[in-house]
C-alpha cells in the first residue's frame, strides 16, 4: 500500500473514531424554556405523538395495565406519568429508536422509533414541547436528581 493510501486510511479511521466518540458522548439539552423550540415542537407532537399519548398528555386509558396483546398502553406525558422520570438522553433515544435499548429483553411495546420519520432536531423540539407542559415542581425534582 502506498504512503498516501496509509495516510488516507488513518485519516478515515480517525474521523470514524471521532464521530463515534461524539455520538456516544453527547448529552442532549432539551430546553423547555426555548420558546421557538417549544413552538416548533407542538405541531410535531400533535402529528406524531398525540394519537397515542393524547393532545392533553393524558395517555391511553388504563395505561398501567397490559392490554389484550400483553402490551402496556401509551403512558401520559404529564406529571401523572413516568416520562419525566427519565433523563433527556433516554427520552431522546426512546423517541428516536423505540424501547428496545431501555426495556428488559423480550419487552414488547407499541412505541415505534421515529428516527426514520423525524430528524434529531424535530425529536428534540417535540420533547421540549412535552417538557414545557410539566409543572415547575417536576422540573425541581428533575434538577435535584441531576436531570435537565
Amino acid at each position: 500500500m502506498s504512503r498516501l493510501a496509509w495516510i488516507l486510511t488513518g485519516l478515515l479511521a480517525l474521523i470514524a473514531v471521532a464521530a463515534a466518540w461524539w455520538w456516544l458522548g453527547r448529552e442532549f439539552r432539551i430546553d423547555q424554556h426555548d420558546r421557538a423550540l417549544v413552538a416548533r415542537g407542538q405541531p410535531i407532537y400533535e402529528q406524531h405523538c398525540a394519537s397515542c399519548h393524547g393532545r392533553d398528555f393524558k395517555g391511553q386509558p388504563d395505561w398501567k395495565s397490559r392490554n389484550e396483546r400483553g402490551r402496556l398502553p401509551a403512558p401520559p406525558h404529564d406529571e401523572t406519568g413516568h416520562t419525566w422520570h427519565h433523563d433527556d438522553d433516554v427520552l431522546f433515544e426512546v423517541t428516536k429508536f423505540g424501547m428496545a435499548k431501555h426495556a428488559p429483553p423480550g419487552y414488547q411495546s407499541d412505541m415505534p422509533g421515529f428516527g426514520d420519520r423525524l430528524s434529531d432536531e424535530e425529536i428534540v423540539a417535540a420533547l421540549a414541547y412535552i417538557k414545557s407542559r410539566w409543572p415547575e415542581a417536576i422540573h425541581l425534582k428533575r434538577r435535584a436528581a441531576g436531570m435537565t
